[in-house]
C-alpha cells in the first residue's frame, strides 16, 4: 500500500510522524501534550504536568486564560486580518495601551520576537545614516556574546554560538561583538560609526546570565554620552517575567529603542513589536517596512487583552514574590549537583555541576515527576512558570526538582 495515499495506513505515533515528515530542527522531550488550563499540561496518556518553561515566556498568563480566549474568539468573529492597507478599530488601542504601558513614544507591531528584532535593526542603521550622519553602508551595531534573538540569517550572522552560524553564512556586517556584563568592553567597542548597541538586559538562552548590578544604568549613560541608541530585546524578559514590567526597570533605565514579543501574545498567538523614541521611529515612512499579519486586528485585540490583564491582575508583581520562593527554595536545597542558581523573577536558570548528569537527563526526569522544562546549552535547566503560578505549585516544582537530581545519580 502506498502510504503517500493513504497515510493514515502508516499508523504511526504523532512523535513518529514527526520524525518522518517534519524537519530535524528541534529535539523535543518525549511527551505528547494535548490540553493545557492555567500553569497545567496533559498529554495523551491522560497525565498531567507542571509547566515550569511558559513556551519560553510566551504563556505568561497561564495555558487557555478565559479572559483572553474571549478576547480571540469575540474579535476572530468580527474580523480577524485585513493587512496594513486599511485602518481597523484595534489597532489604534493597543499600540497606545502599549506606549503608555512602556514609557515609549512608538510602536511598530509584529508579529514574531525575530521580525521585531529585524525592525530594531533596520531603524538604528537608518537614524545612524539620516540623523547622526554616519557615511553609508558603514553603521555598526554593538552586541553582547551569548545573546540570542532570533533565527534569522542577520540575527544569527552576531551570535557568538558556532551552532547557529554554521552552514548559513555569509552573514550581515556591521556588527561588534562584546563580553555581556563588561562595560569597559562596550565602551571600547564604540566608535564614530557605531548607531545602536543590542542587549538582552537578561540573556535566556545562554543560560539565564544576570549581568552585574549597574550594568544597563552604565551602559545607557554610555549610550547617552556617545550618541548611541540603546536598544533593549525584552522579548523573553518583558511584560512581567523578571518581576517589574520590563526587566530594564530593576534600574530605572530608558531604553531609545524595545523589542516586545512571546507574552504580548496572550500565548495564543504570535504578536510582537518594536518600539523606540519618536526620531527614530520617524525614520520609517509608507513602503519603507511592514507586514501583512503584523498589527492585524486579532493580534490587537488578543494583545490589548493581555496588557490589561497584566497590570490589574499585578502579574509582575507576583512573580517578583514567587520568584524569590523559587530562587530561595532551590538554593536552600543544598544540592552538590547545584553549582548556582541564578535568575530574577520568574525567569531562573539552574547551573549543574559540571561532573553530574546533562541538564537534559534532569528534564527528562523531571518529566517522570510531573514537571516539564527544558535545558539550555547542556548545563542549564530553565525554570520559568506562568506568571500565574502559586506557592503551593513553586513547592512542587521545587520537590520534584529535588526528586530529578536524586534519580539522576544525586
Amino acid at each position: 500500500m502506498n502510504d503517500r495515499l493513504h497515510p493514515t495506513a502508516t499508523r504511526l505515533s504523532p512523535i513518529e510522524l514527526e520524525a518522518r515528515y517534519g524537519a530535524h530542527n528541534y529535539h523535543p522531550l518525549p511527551v505528547v501534550l494535548t490540553r493545557g488550563e492555567g500553569v497545567w499540561l496533559r498529554d495523551t496518556e491522560g497525565r498531567r504536568y507542571l509547566d515550569m518553561m511558559s513556551a519560553y515566556s510566551a504563556v505568561s498568563f497561564g495555558h487557555g486564560h478565559p479572559e483572553l480566549v474571549a478576547a480571540l474568539t469575540e474579535q476572530a468573529s468580527r474580523l480577524a486580518v485585513t493587512s496594513r492597507a486599511f485602518h481597523t478599530d484595534r489597532l489604534g488601542p493597543f499600540l497606545e495601551r502599549l506606549c503608555t504601558l512602556t514609557g515609549m513614544d512608538r510602536a511598530l507591531p509584529m508579529n514574531s520576537g525575530a521580525e521585531a528584532v529585524e525592525t530594531a535593526l533596520k531603524a538604528a542603521r537608518k537614524w545612524g545614516y539620516k540623523v547622526k550622519r554616519i557615511p553609508d553602508g558603514q553603521a555598526r551595531i554593538v552586541v553582547a556574546a551569548g545573546n540570542f534573538a532570533g533565527r534569522t540569517t542577520t540575527i544569527v550572522g552576531f551570535s557568538s554560538e558556532a551552532q547557529y552560524r554554521d552552514g548559513f553564512g555569509p552573514f550581515a556586517p556591521g556588527f561588534d561583538s562584546v563580553p555581556f556584563g563588561d562595560v569597559a568592553a562596550l565602551e571600547a567597542a564604540i566608535g564614530e560609526h557605531t548607531c545602536a548597541v543590542l542587549l538582552e538586559p537578561i540573556q535566556g538562552e545562554a543560560g539565564i546570565v544576570v549581568p552585574p548590578p549597574g550594568y544597563l544604568r552604565a551602559a545607557r549613560e554610555l549610550c547617552t554620552r556617545r550618541n548611541v541608541l540603546l536598544i533593549c530585546d525584552e522579548i523573553q524578559t518583558g511584560l512581567g517575567r523578571t518581576g517589574r514590567r520590563l526587566a530594564v526597570d530593576h534600574e530605572e533605565v530608558v531604553p531609545d529603542g524595545l523589542t516586545l514579543g512571546k507574552a504580548l501574545g496572550g500565548g495564543l498567538l504570535p504578536v510582537s513589536a518594536f518600539l523606540a523614541r519618536e526620531d527614530v521611529m520617524a525614520q520609517f515612512t509608507p513602503g519603507d517596512h511592514g507586514s501583512t499579519f503584523g498589527g492585524n486586528p486579532l493580534a490587537a485585540a488578543v494583545g490589548l487583552a493581555a496588557l490589561d490583564l497584566l497590570e490589574r491582575e499585578q502579574l509582575a508583581e507576583r512573580a517578583a514574590a514567587m520568584g524569590e520562593r523559587l530562587i530561595g527554595a532551590l538554593k536552600a536545597l543544598g544540592h552538590p549537583a547545584v553549582a548556582e542558581v541564578r535568575g530574577r523573577g520568574l525567569l531562573v536558570g539552574v547551573e549543574l555541576a559540571p561532573d553530574f548528569a546533562s541538564a537534559r537527563a534532569v528534564c527528562e526526569a523531571l518529566m517522570a515527576e510531573g514537571v516539564l522544562t527544558k535545558d539550555t546549552h547542556g548545563t542549564v535547566v530553565r525554570l520559568a512558570p506562568p506568571l500565574i503560578v502559586d506557592a503551593p505549585q513553586i513547592d512542587f516544582a521545587v520537590a520534584a526538582f529535588a526528586r530529578a537530581l536524586k534519580a539522576c545519580g544525586g
